[in-house]
């Protein structure tokens, strides 16, 4: 079968795993424009303002807004779903690059560089942790289903 598979075929099968997990992050963190250097703190009040945002805002409006729904009637809860799995896809959902950071670019791009500074970092940090927390979660707990269902 290795011959049927073309070399560009090949190499994009190689190159996968470096660019997802090397370059592309690699990439996104540059364009963020955190600067390192400089007058003004990295890390203060705004910055932990805008994490706690991400992980704790996105996680409690999707859940709760979640069991509302599921609740009211509004919704069904979707087959194979569970309040488990969707306590970690709602962590999930603190993953706010883009949008965050264009947000971020329109309140403090006047003028006011540390502030605009510490708030590209805190949507980095609240991304990364929210990341993070949502795929160490949903492995738990995933992997807890697979467990109860064996027995």
């Amino acid at each position: 079968s290795d011959r049927v598979i073309s070399p560009l075929q090949s190499l994009e099968d190689n190159l996968h795993l470096a660019v997802n997990f090397v370059i592309l992050p690699l990439f996104a963190f540059a364009n963020a424009g955190v600067v390192f250097s400089g007058s003004g703190e990295l890390v203060g009040d705004v910055t932990w303002a805008i994490a706690a945002g991400l992980l704790f805002g996105k996680f409690f409006g999707i859940y709760l807004f979640t069991w509302l729904a599921v609740k009211t009637g509004i919704a069904g809860m979707p087959r194979g779903m569970t309040w488990k799995t969707t306590a970690g896809v709602s962590l999930l959902g603190g993953i706010g690059f883009t949008v965050s950071l264009f947000i971020t670019n329109l309140s403090f791009g006047d003028g006011q560089a540390v502030l605009l500074n510490q708030a590209k970092f805190g949507v980095l940090l609240g991304t990364l942790v929210a990341g993070m927390l949502g795929f160490l979660y949903l492995r738990w707990a995933l992997a807890y289903d697979e467990r109860k269902l064996k027995h």
